[in-house]
Protein backbone atom coordinates (compact mmCIF):
# COMPACT_ATOMS: atom_id res chain seq x y z
CA UNK A 1 0.00 0.00 0.00
CA UNK A 2 1.03 3.06 -1.15
CA UNK A 3 1.71 5.66 1.79
CA UNK A 4 0.11 9.08 2.07
CA UNK A 5 2.18 11.90 0.99
CA UNK A 6 0.86 14.45 4.20
CA UNK A 7 0.69 11.11 6.87
CA UNK A 8 4.99 10.61 5.30
CA UNK A 9 5.85 13.95 5.96
CA UNK A 10 4.16 13.55 9.46
CA UNK A 11 5.75 10.67 10.29
CA UNK A 12 9.55 11.86 9.63
CA UNK A 13 8.77 15.42 11.37
CA UNK A 14 7.60 13.29 14.58
CA UNK A 15 10.95 10.90 13.96
CA UNK A 16 13.50 14.17 13.87
CA UNK A 17 11.51 15.41 17.07
CA UNK A 18 12.37 12.38 18.99
CA UNK A 19 15.97 12.40 17.74
CA UNK A 20 16.53 16.09 18.70
CA UNK A 21 14.83 15.51 22.13
CA UNK A 22 17.39 12.55 22.78
CA UNK A 23 20.28 14.58 22.12
CA UNK A 24 19.45 17.30 24.35
CA UNK A 25 18.56 14.86 26.98
CA UNK A 26 22.23 13.90 26.89
CA UNK A 27 23.97 16.76 26.46
CA UNK A 28 22.47 18.19 29.88
CA UNK A 29 23.37 14.47 31.69
CA UNK A 30 27.38 15.34 29.91
CA UNK A 31 27.11 18.50 31.00
CA UNK A 32 26.20 17.71 34.64
CA UNK A 33 28.73 15.09 35.23
CA UNK A 34 31.17 17.51 33.91
CA UNK A 35 30.62 19.99 36.24
CA UNK A 36 30.40 17.18 39.43
CA UNK A 37 34.19 16.38 38.41
CA UNK A 38 35.19 19.81 37.96
CA UNK A 39 33.25 20.03 41.76
CA UNK A 40 35.51 17.05 43.20
CA UNK A 41 38.67 18.17 41.53
CA UNK A 42 38.58 21.58 42.88
CA UNK A 43 37.61 20.02 46.28
CA UNK A 44 40.58 17.60 46.12
CA UNK A 45 43.34 19.93 44.95
CA UNK A 46 41.96 22.57 47.71
CA UNK A 47 42.10 19.59 50.27
CA UNK A 48 45.78 18.55 49.19
CA UNK A 49 46.93 22.48 48.80
CA UNK A 50 45.98 23.04 52.73
CA UNK A 51 48.09 19.66 53.44
CA UNK A 52 51.21 21.26 52.00
CA UNK A 53 50.72 24.47 53.66
CA UNK A 54 50.89 23.44 56.91
CA UNK A 55 53.81 20.64 56.24
CA UNK A 56 55.58 23.92 54.92
CA UNK A 57 54.75 25.72 57.33
CA UNK A 58 55.84 22.62 60.17
CA UNK A 59 59.30 22.66 58.42
CA UNK A 60 59.62 26.16 58.21
CA UNK A 61 59.35 26.25 62.47
CA UNK A 62 61.89 23.56 62.60
CA UNK A 63 64.14 25.31 60.72
CA UNK A 64 63.98 28.56 62.98
CA UNK A 65 64.29 26.35 66.22
CA UNK A 66 67.53 24.77 64.07
CA UNK A 67 69.00 28.36 63.98
CA UNK A 68 68.08 29.42 66.76
CA UNK A 69 69.75 26.39 68.27
CA UNK A 70 73.03 27.54 66.07
CA UNK A 71 72.84 30.79 67.40
CA UNK A 72 73.10 29.28 71.13
CA UNK A 73 76.15 27.53 70.47
CA UNK A 74 77.95 29.85 68.52
CA UNK A 75 77.50 32.20 71.67
CA UNK A 76 78.44 29.49 73.88
CA UNK A 77 82.38 29.47 74.95
CA UNK A 78 85.02 27.86 77.29
CA UNK A 79 87.84 28.30 78.73
CA UNK A 80 88.12 24.58 78.49
CA UNK A 81 90.30 22.82 75.24
CA UNK A 82 88.28 19.95 75.65
CA UNK A 83 84.75 21.04 75.84
CA UNK A 84 85.76 23.93 73.09
CA UNK A 85 86.95 20.47 70.79
CA UNK A 86 83.08 18.99 71.75
CA UNK A 87 81.11 22.30 71.26
CA UNK A 88 82.85 22.31 67.59
CA UNK A 89 81.27 18.79 66.92
CA UNK A 90 77.91 19.63 67.93
CA UNK A 91 78.17 22.97 65.78
CA UNK A 92 79.11 21.06 62.88
CA UNK A 93 75.79 18.16 63.57
CA UNK A 94 73.77 21.22 63.97
CA UNK A 95 75.07 22.94 60.22
CA UNK A 96 74.60 19.37 59.28
CA UNK A 97 71.01 19.12 59.91
CA UNK A 98 70.32 22.38 58.97
CA UNK A 99 71.21 21.55 55.42
CA UNK A 100 69.48 18.20 55.67
CA UNK A 101 66.40 19.72 56.06
CA UNK A 102 66.96 22.25 53.35
CA UNK A 103 67.01 20.18 50.94
CA UNK A 104 64.06 17.71 52.15
CA UNK A 105 60.91 18.03 50.77
CA UNK A 106 58.24 18.87 53.52
CA UNK A 107 55.94 16.48 52.52
CA UNK A 108 58.39 13.31 53.58
CA UNK A 109 57.03 13.63 57.25
CA UNK A 110 59.15 10.69 57.91
CA UNK A 111 62.36 12.94 57.75
CA UNK A 112 60.70 16.10 59.15
CA UNK A 113 60.09 13.59 62.40
CA UNK A 114 63.19 12.31 62.48
CA UNK A 115 65.08 16.03 62.43
CA UNK A 116 62.98 16.93 65.41
CA UNK A 117 64.07 14.03 67.22
CA UNK A 118 67.92 15.15 66.54
CA UNK A 119 66.89 18.81 67.52
CA UNK A 120 65.87 17.43 70.96
CA UNK A 121 68.69 15.30 71.22
CA UNK A 122 70.97 18.78 70.06
CA UNK A 123 69.51 20.81 72.79
CA UNK A 124 69.83 18.50 75.61
CA UNK A 125 73.60 18.17 74.59
CA UNK A 126 73.67 21.76 74.76
CA UNK A 127 72.09 22.23 78.08
CA UNK A 128 74.79 19.29 79.07
CA UNK A 129 77.95 21.26 78.00
CA UNK A 130 76.25 24.47 80.22
CA UNK A 131 75.93 22.73 83.10
CA UNK A 132 79.30 21.16 82.71
CA UNK A 133 80.86 24.79 81.93
CA UNK A 134 79.20 26.20 85.32
CA UNK A 135 80.34 23.67 87.25
CA UNK A 136 83.82 23.97 86.45
CA UNK A 137 83.46 27.67 86.31
CA UNK A 138 82.53 27.26 90.30
CA UNK A 139 85.58 24.93 90.44
CA UNK A 140 87.64 27.31 89.47
CA UNK A 141 86.46 29.74 91.44
CA UNK A 142 86.80 28.01 94.56
CA UNK A 143 90.33 26.42 93.95
CA UNK A 144 91.68 29.90 92.62
CA UNK A 145 90.52 31.21 95.92
CA UNK A 146 91.77 28.63 98.19
CA UNK A 147 95.24 29.00 96.56
CA UNK A 148 95.61 33.22 96.63
CA UNK A 149 94.15 32.12 100.48
CA UNK A 150 97.09 29.40 100.33
CA UNK A 151 99.47 32.28 99.65
CA UNK A 152 98.82 35.02 101.82
CA UNK A 153 98.97 32.48 104.98
CA UNK A 154 102.46 31.56 103.30
CA UNK A 155 103.61 34.92 104.02
CA UNK A 156 103.84 34.24 108.14
CA UNK A 157 106.91 31.59 108.12
CA UNK A 158 109.36 29.86 106.11
CA UNK A 159 107.73 26.61 107.45
CA UNK A 160 104.32 27.56 107.08
CA UNK A 161 105.10 28.56 103.24
CA UNK A 162 106.97 25.11 102.06
CA UNK A 163 103.17 23.49 103.80
CA UNK A 164 101.05 25.80 101.70
CA UNK A 165 103.47 25.77 98.70
CA UNK A 166 102.90 22.43 98.03
CA UNK A 167 99.21 22.81 98.16
CA UNK A 168 98.93 25.68 96.21
CA UNK A 169 100.44 23.77 93.75
CA UNK A 170 98.55 20.60 94.23
CA UNK A 171 95.51 22.65 93.67
CA UNK A 172 96.61 24.62 91.00
CA UNK A 173 97.61 21.04 89.26
CA UNK A 174 93.77 20.19 89.42
CA UNK A 175 92.09 23.26 88.43
CA UNK A 176 91.67 22.67 84.65
CA UNK A 177 90.72 19.33 84.52
CA UNK A 178 90.65 17.55 87.57
CA UNK A 179 91.15 13.76 88.35
CA UNK A 180 87.73 12.95 87.59
CA UNK A 181 86.22 10.86 85.22
CA UNK A 182 83.66 13.28 83.24
CA UNK A 183 81.65 11.47 80.35
CA UNK A 184 79.96 13.11 76.86
CA UNK A 185 77.20 12.44 74.55
CA UNK A 186 74.50 11.11 76.90
CA UNK A 187 71.35 9.53 74.93
CA UNK A 188 68.63 7.56 76.14
CA UNK A 189 67.07 5.30 73.09
CA UNK A 190 63.81 3.31 73.64
CA UNK A 191 63.96 -0.46 71.46
CA UNK A 192 60.62 -2.56 71.06
CA UNK A 193 60.85 -6.63 70.52
CA UNK A 194 62.27 -6.70 66.99
CA UNK A 195 65.46 -4.07 68.23
CA UNK A 196 64.01 -1.58 66.90
CA UNK A 197 64.44 1.80 67.87
CA UNK A 198 60.95 3.25 68.55
CA UNK A 199 58.87 6.38 70.35
CA UNK A 200 55.61 4.69 71.03
CA UNK A 201 55.17 3.48 74.42
CA UNK A 202 53.23 0.75 73.93
CA UNK A 203 56.13 -1.20 71.96
CA UNK A 204 58.56 -0.47 74.52
CA UNK A 205 60.35 -3.67 75.80
CA UNK A 206 63.92 -2.04 76.71
CA UNK A 207 65.83 1.45 76.90
CA UNK A 208 69.50 1.54 76.34
CA UNK A 209 71.40 4.77 77.09
CA UNK A 210 74.58 5.64 75.52
CA UNK A 211 77.57 7.67 76.41
CA UNK A 212 81.21 7.46 75.90
CA UNK A 213 83.79 8.53 79.14
CA UNK A 214 86.18 11.09 78.38
CA UNK A 215 89.99 11.25 78.03
CA UNK A 216 91.74 12.04 81.27
CA UNK A 217 95.55 11.65 81.46
CA UNK A 218 95.56 12.30 85.25
CA UNK A 219 92.50 9.92 86.46
CA UNK A 220 93.19 7.02 88.12
CA UNK A 221 93.12 3.82 86.11
CA UNK A 222 91.63 0.75 85.86
CA UNK A 223 87.91 -1.10 86.65
CA UNK A 224 85.10 2.03 86.75
CA UNK A 225 81.70 0.75 87.12
CA UNK A 226 79.03 3.19 85.28
CA UNK A 227 75.88 3.84 87.55
CA UNK A 228 72.46 4.76 85.23
CA UNK A 229 69.09 5.97 87.07
CA UNK A 230 66.26 5.69 84.47
CA UNK A 231 63.40 7.98 85.62
CA UNK A 232 59.56 7.91 84.23
CA UNK A 233 57.18 11.02 83.79
CA UNK A 234 56.69 11.50 87.48
CA UNK A 235 60.24 11.37 88.16
CA UNK A 236 60.13 7.84 89.97
CA UNK A 237 63.36 5.26 89.52
CA UNK A 238 62.25 2.27 87.67
CA UNK A 239 63.94 -0.49 89.02
CA UNK A 240 64.40 -4.11 88.03
CA UNK A 241 66.38 -7.46 89.19
CA UNK A 242 69.62 -5.47 88.05
CA UNK A 243 68.93 -2.37 89.99
CA UNK A 244 71.77 -1.90 92.69
CA UNK A 245 72.34 0.96 95.08
CA UNK A 246 75.56 2.51 95.00
CA UNK A 247 77.78 5.87 97.03
CA UNK A 248 78.50 9.10 95.11
CA UNK A 249 80.37 11.49 97.53
CA UNK A 250 78.76 10.11 100.78
CA UNK A 251 75.02 9.96 99.54
CA UNK A 252 73.56 6.59 98.60
CA UNK A 253 71.32 6.27 95.48
CA UNK A 254 70.02 3.21 93.82
CA UNK A 255 70.51 2.64 89.64
CA UNK A 256 68.36 1.40 87.58
CA UNK A 257 71.13 -1.01 85.92
CA UNK A 258 75.16 -0.57 85.82
CA UNK A 259 78.11 -1.71 83.80
CA UNK A 260 81.83 -2.37 84.77
CA UNK A 261 84.59 -1.33 82.32
CA UNK A 262 88.62 -1.20 82.29
CA UNK A 263 89.30 2.68 81.82
CA UNK A 264 92.87 3.47 80.94
CA UNK A 265 92.67 7.41 80.58
CA UNK A 266 91.43 7.26 76.61
CA UNK A 267 88.16 7.65 75.62
CA UNK A 268 85.86 4.84 75.85
CA UNK A 269 82.17 4.37 74.32
CA UNK A 270 79.72 2.10 76.41
CA UNK A 271 76.02 1.32 76.59
CA UNK A 272 74.02 0.30 79.56
CA UNK A 273 70.38 -1.80 78.79
CA UNK A 274 67.96 -1.60 81.00
CA UNK A 275 65.15 -4.52 80.48
CA UNK A 276 62.40 -6.06 82.20
CA UNK A 277 60.58 -2.52 83.59
CA UNK A 278 56.72 -3.03 83.09
CA UNK A 279 54.37 -1.38 81.66
CA UNK A 280 55.84 1.83 80.01
CA UNK A 281 53.34 4.91 79.51
CA UNK A 282 53.65 8.37 77.27
CA UNK A 283 55.65 11.30 78.19
CA UNK A 284 59.34 12.36 79.16
CA UNK A 285 61.83 9.45 80.53
CA UNK A 286 65.10 11.32 82.05
CA UNK A 287 68.66 9.24 82.46
CA UNK A 288 71.15 10.27 84.57
CA UNK A 289 74.89 8.45 84.74
CA UNK A 290 77.04 8.42 87.48
CA UNK A 291 80.10 7.03 89.03
CA UNK A 292 81.20 6.91 92.85
CA UNK A 293 82.96 10.08 92.03
CA UNK A 294 80.61 12.01 90.18
CA UNK A 295 77.48 13.16 87.93
CA UNK A 296 78.09 11.75 84.10
CA UNK A 297 75.15 13.85 82.69
CA UNK A 298 71.73 13.83 82.00
CA UNK A 299 69.30 12.99 78.80
CA UNK A 300 65.50 12.42 77.89
CA UNK A 301 63.73 10.78 75.81
CA UNK A 302 59.82 11.91 74.62
CA UNK A 303 57.67 8.69 74.34
CA UNK A 304 54.36 8.86 72.78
Amino acid sequence: MTEDPLERIEREERERKNRNGGLKTATIILAVAALALGGALAWVWSQKSGLVNELEGEKAELTQQLLNLQNDFENLNSDYENINSQLDTSREQVALLIDKLSKTEATNRAKIRQYEKELGTLRSIMRGYIVQIDSLNTLNKQLTADAAAARREAAESRQANENLTRQVESLSGQVAAGAVIKARGLHLKAYNGSDRETDRSSRVQYFVATLSLVENEIAERGPVRVYVRLKDPNGLILLNNSSTDFTMNGETMTASASREIDYEGQEVELSIYIKDLGEIGKGIYTVEAYTTRSALGRAELMLR
